[in-house]
């Protein structure tokens, strides 16, 4: 997925977050406001997590294509 998803969804969970707790109507509505709120820290490191994985893909990738060419072996 594209960083930006990542940072949407952080927001949308913050701002989720903030809703339910000014206008939730349970008795543990601030508790699960918090909850909610938790989400966006690991809503981003998903995201993070996730660009690094790209990061590792690609390099493995060159590293592949250069000891190809260093073999002489080509695919």
């Amino acid at each position: 997925m594209k960083p930006m998803y990542y940072l949407v969804a952080a927001a949308l969970s913050i701002l989720l977050s903030i809703y339910v707790f000014l206008f939730g109507t349970a008795a543990n509505s601030q508790l699960v406001a918090i909850f909610i709120g938790l989400w966006a820290p690991t809503i981003i490191c998903l995201g993070i997590f996730n660009i690094l994985m790209s990061i590792h893909g690609e390099m493995c990738c060159a590293h592949k294509r250069i000891e190809d060419r260093q073999t002489g072996h080509d695919h």
